[in-house]
């Protein structure tokens, strides 16, 4: 299973957090919205890094690729995967 970074959080006005996570290539990419009620009342916390199955992956849009690799490059070398974040 890849391990993916977060690299991406994004509140809206309908009350959703997304969460993206990518690849240290920046080629991969998995979104999760939350609400944020939802989030106040999970018992696990959002993590610096997860693990997915590949077919549940989507492609990073190039112009994104550099950037979210970067980015998932320095999450990975300043947090453990299973810190909260």
């Amino acid at each position: 299973m890849p391990r993916l970074w977060l690299v991406e959080r994004e509140y809206d006005d309908r009350n959703l957090i997304s969460f993206v996570y990518a690849t240290t290539d920046g080629t991969k990419q998995l979104r999760k919205e939350l609400s944020a009620t939802l989030l106040q009342q999970r018992s696990e916390p959002i993590t610096a890094a997860i693990e997915v199955d590949e077919d549940e992956l989507a492609p990073v849009d190039p112009d994104q690729q550099e950037r979210y690799a970067t980015e998932a490059q320095s999450v990975a070398e300043s947090n453990e995967p299973d810190e909260p974040i």
